[in-house]
């Protein structure tokens, strides 16, 4: 994509509205907290201690809002001592450059690297580099640096007992992954009732099994609701595409397609009912004619053979997924434990999350990695921020580097994104309160009110888009400072001026140092399709020989491949948005190939719908299928990764001879694995060029991509420009 057109998408990420549901009461509370502590700070102490008392409460509360599984109450806890430490720490090395700038770069860096652990851990951390920033300025010694340390850790213990008293749709986030992913597999049995080819996005699954895991603390309180539906969901998805599959399934046309779209239909209405009891915590209200659908005649059935087999798998497991909803969604009941010996998803408590924290950084401790770029990006724009802005004729220098840290991200979208959305929100906040200041005359009562007032309003906004939100925290600065005493002039001067010299640097550090991810595009494909692989042959050893063993290593395949999905597809989201001319693979290739995985992995869900019966035949034939299936699909890795093109020549060999295999006791999971050898030489067909071809491919691709901005240029189409 060009400069330009990369811009002008920048520019409109930055400031578009994302529709999402608000959470008033969550933002009337942390508002409270902000309140709670401004106020009595203000009445019996002075300005400046509400000044660190607002920081420390409105940085807390902000923690919380963040897209994290732990208890908010933790969240608040952490941030606010976070806060506190980098303030202490921050004013002992306070006064001269020599001291202060070194930890400066330390403190930023240990903050970018802390995305290794995730981006509610990254986000936060970026927080107390803006702390550290502002308050080396207030305080006069360390005693005053102590109590100041204390005031913030007293805002996030503010917010941290709001929490507590004041629950406000406990697990409400839990209740809410659960119910997308069983909405989700109800519009993918929807979209089969027309397209029996239909993909399936499993972000909703893996954002499920995320939320899933507890804490023991959590494990004693989690409503027994959320305990189950999420497994039951995962086996619905490969038997509702089972029974929509022609090759597999019901029949393309007659009475038996017709059955196979009313069961679909009916199975996406009863889990539809399950997912809105789950995330209101009512009973389900499944229709009486979904009901009778959601029956298996055994006289009358029109399905036969393996179609029957789905819909009475369907119908099983709609049926258990309607009783745990409704059975668990009565508000305010006594959460009941599982199944005697009943496992759950182990989330590490904050103290055993330290080593897991320091494995993960380990882990990006690497010159290719983005989160090392992020960090070292991050403490290089600090410091020279920090040095610019205390050269220039302006008071509060600190500004430039907040607004760079608090912009900056791994990846260039979001950082450039951020940055126009920073800009945009300052200029408007800034407006407004300075405006508002300058009518009502300086009362410190008045501005501490609205700053409560503003810190709210950004809290409300703070999921419909960052420059929206940052509107309202611009002007919770400018009245925080009219508390203070500050002039307004001076305020609206430094704030614009220095925000944009901090953007401007954030833009520039990426420039000069990035990471790109259209270059790694090739290696992440590589990965997914030896993750596939690996999901594909674990499924075929569980056909040929159906044991607990099989079914394990099959679900940690599984989890692989999509992880290695996720990975992709988050490069691919970001490649097809960076300034970068395609590299190994062109956008057309990158497409196809991706087509063709998800097809290689679809037609092994179908196998995996599948399961043997106990007293069934066992299959050598698969076996020795899955064998020279992950042999070629390890070696196709490595061909793909290097620029070699695939060779499927195990593959075709064990196909041929599981074909020639008399008496097959299995004719549906050989026709599964044709499907996943016809999609893998699509796999082949689609990466498959020469390095000549490449390179004009490439260049190709770069011409459509100019013409088709000159052709938004001049308000004309590429194939019009004739007429």
């Amino acid at each position: 994509m060009p400069w330009l057109r990369a811009l002008g998408e920048v520019v409109r990420s930055g400031l578009t509205i994302e529709e999402t549901r608000l959470e008033p009461l969550l933002a009337l509370r942390t508002a409270a907290g902000v309140a709670i502590v401004v106020g009595p700070a203000l009445w019996l102490v002075s300005p400046e201690y509400a000044a660190s008392a607002a920081l420390g409460a409105y940085s807390a509360g902000g923690a919380t809002f963040q897209r994290t599984w732990r208890p908010r109450k933790v969240i608040a806890l952490g941030a606010g001592a976070g806060l506190a430490l980098s303030t202490f720490v921050g004013y002992l090395a306070a006064g001269r450059l020599v001291t202060f700038l070194p930890l400066l770069a330390v403190w930023a860096f240990a903050a970018g690297m802390a995305w290794a652990a995730g981006s509610t851990a990254g986000i936060v951390a970026a927080t107390t580099v803006g702390s550290m920033l502002v308050t080396i300025t207030l305080p006069t010694s360390v005693g005053v640096a102590l109590e100041h340390a204390g005031v913030i850790a007293l805002g996030g213990v503010t917010q941290a007992v709001l929490i507590l008293l004041f629950p406000i749709r406990r697990w409400g986030a839990h209740r809410d992954a659960l119910a997308d992913a069983l909405a989700a597999v109800a519009d993918y049995a929807r979209r089969l009732r027309h397209d029996p080819t239909a993909p399936f996005d499993p972000e909703p699954l893996m954002t499920a099994r995320d939320a899933a895991a507890v804490t023991p603390s959590q494990a004693r309180t989690r409503p027994s609701v959320l305990h189950g539906p999420r497994g039951l969901a995962e086996r619905i998805r490969p038997v509702v595409a089972a029974l929509a599959d022609p090759d597999v399934g019901a029949p393309a046309e007659g009475p038996g397609r017709d059955r196979a779209r009313e069961l679909l239909d009916a199975a996406a209405d009863a889990l539809d009912a399950a997912a809105r009891s789950i995330r209101r915590g009512t009973a389900a209200e499944v229709r009486s004619r979904t009901t009778d659908v959601l029956r298996v005649d055994e006289e009358h059935e029109v399905l036969e053979g393996p179609a029957r087999q789905a819909a009475e798998r369907l119908v099983e497991l709609v049926g258990e997924a309607s009783e745990i909803a409704d059975c668990g969604g009565a508000r305010g009941g006594t959460p009941t434990p599982g199944p005697v010996g009943t496992q759950y998803l182990v989330r590490p408590t904050m103290l055993r999350l330290i080593p897991v924290v320091v494995r993960a950084v380990r882990r990006e401790l690497r010159r290719d990695s983005p989160v090392l770029r992020h960090a070292i990006r991050l403490a290089a724009v600090a410091t020279l921020g920090y040095l610019i802005a205390a050269r220039l004729p302006l008071g509060h220098g600190y500004w430039a580097p907040i607004a760079s840290v608090m912009v900056m991200r791994p990846d260039f979208h979001r950082t450039y994104a951020r940055a126009v959305a920073r800009l945009a929100g300052t200029l408007a906040g800034v407006a407004l309160a300075t405006g508002m200041v300058r009518a009502l005359g300086p009362d410190a009562y008045v501005f501490g009110a609205l700053a409560v007032v503003s810190a709210g309003l950004s809290y409300a906004l703070i999921r419909t888009g960052y420059a929206y939100s940052q509107c309202f925290t611009a002007a919770y600065v400018v009245f925080l400072l009219g508390m203070g005493g500050q002039a307004w002039e001076q305020t609206v001067t430094e704030r614009v001026v220095l925000t944009l010299l901090g953007g401007v640097l954030a833009m520039v550090a990426y420039v000069v140092f990035p990471a790109w991810e259209t270059p790694k595009l090739v290696g992440r494909l590589a990965d997914w399709l030896a993750a596939n692989g690996r999901y594909a042959a674990a499924v075929l050893r569980n056909q040929a020989e159906p044991t607990r063993e099989h079914h394990a290593d099959m679900r940690r395949a599984l989890l692989a491949s999509r992880e290695a999905r996720a990975a992709w597809q988050e490069a691919y989201d970001r490649a097809r948005q960076e300034p970068v001319r395609p590299r190994g693979l062109t956008s057309r290739e990158a497409q196809e190939a991706e087509e063709a995985l998800k097809r290689f992995g679809r037609a092994a869900m179908l196998m995996e719908s599948h399961v043997p019966r106990a007293d069934g035949r066992p299959v050598p034939e698969a076996e020795r299928f899955a064998e020279a299936l992950e042999a070629d699909t390890e070696q196709a890795a490595v061909d793909v990764r290097e620029h070699r093109n695939p060779d499927w020549g195990h593959l075709d060999k064990a196909f041929r001879a599981w074909e020639g295999a008399a008496g097959d006791p299995s004719p549906v999971v050989r026709r599964e694995a044709g499907l996943q050898k016809r999609a893998l030489e699509e796999l082949a067909t689609a990466v498959s060029r020469t390095t000549l071809e490449r390179d004009v491919d490439s260049a190709r691709e770069e011409q459509r991509v100019r013409a088709a901005v000159a052709a938004e240029g001049d308000g004309s189409e590429p194939g019009h420009r004739a007429g």
